[in-house]
């Protein structure tokens, strides 16, 4: 049995899992009896990030051989775990790349520009025509915290559009050559110095010990007060109530948040982020667009069906 806990692309499920025994239900994540149930059968499961992939759960599926992620973070299950039961994890990698680059540089756009929340005054007979006055993204400097794939795709387009992009990666060297690209070249930076020196600061890291809150208070205030943040990697990687704080004083330009540390953002958690000035919020959607959830269902379905095939081999 292949057990689906979150939503896929249902042609992938139809047609790319036709003759399996499959159990797809894209809201079973929030039915854990009903799941237990399935977990007892189950030889594959598919999750998004919802899914704890945890011991307990582990130990619901005895004859479980692959988890399936559709996406890339793995913050979500507990490699350890899967490897000492032997099973295999098999993320969808570079799958959502661009639609994530594309939210980052979309995102960056619209609060440089600052000219697309103003319905409401036109809507009343205003016409704030001064203060939306915005910056251009040309000559900007992007900083990259991370320089993954994800982060090499919204450098590409950054470049295209004629921005200066910089990025810090400990597990690069500073001759590494992909900090040279086709398209052209990264400055590798100091984490400091990224900092201090960028218009629009973006993360590309997995949420782990040395990354939890690495954007905190203290770091926010090495950046420019009129500088943009954008966080489509991992909550808990920027801490919230710092960057709630540094828009309110007006000592940070504007923020985007895809990520939260609690997912889904409940009313409770949600009412921290009330009435902040330049603050986009989305729910856990830069890397999900209609061609990348069809890339990232169907890379996942033949992902798990390979491993099945190899495993009766």
């Amino acid at each position: 049995m292949i057990v689906i806990t979150e939503f896929m692309d249902e042609a992938a499920v139809r047609e790319g899992l036709s003759g399996r025994d499959v159990v797809y239900d894209p809201m079973l994540v929030d039915k854990p009896d009903e799941l237990a149930g399935h977990l007892a059968h189950a030889r594959a499961l598919i999750v998004r990030n919802r899914t704890q992939v945890r011991p307990a759960l582990l130990d619901l599926a005895p004859h479980l051989h692959v988890v399936g992620r559709l996406g890339v973070g793995l913050d979500n299950i507990d490699m350890e775990a899967c490897k000492a039961r032997g099973i295999a994890v098999c993320p969808a990698m570079g799958a959502n790349d661009d639609s994530v680059a594309e939210y980052v540089i979309g995102t960056a756009m619209l609060l440089l520009r600052g000219a697309y929340r103003a319905n409401a005054d036109l809507v009343a007979g205003t016409w704030p025509r001064n203060r939306l006055t915005g910056r251009e993204i040309s000559g900007k400097v992007l900083g990259l915290i991370g320089f993954g794939s994800i982060a090499r795709a919204t450098a590409q387009r950054a470049v295209a559009l004629g921005m200066t992009v910089v990025a810090y990666d400990p597990f690069l060297t500073a001759d590494s050559p992909v900090w040279t690209q086709s398209w052209g070249k990264v400055t590798p930076l100091s984490l400091d110095d990224l900092l201090a020196g960028s218009d629009v600061v973006s993360l590309h890291v997995p949420l782990t010990a040395d990354t939890r809150r690495m954007i905190d208070a203290a770091a926010i205030s090495r950046m420019r007060n009129d500088a943009i943040l954008i966080n489509a990697a991992r909550g808990g990687v920027v801490d919230e109530a710092a960057t709630v704080a540094a828009l309110k004083s007006g000592t940070l330009g504007g923020a985007a948040l895809d990520v939260f540390e609690t997912e889904p953002l409940n009313a409770e958690a949600g009412a921290a982020f009330a009435d902040v000035p330049n603050l986009v919020l989305t729910p856990h959607i830069a890397g999900v667009t209609v061609e990348s959830n069809d890339r990232v269902s169907w890379l996942t379905v033949r992902n798990v069906l390979d491993h099945l095939e190899r495993e009766q081999a």
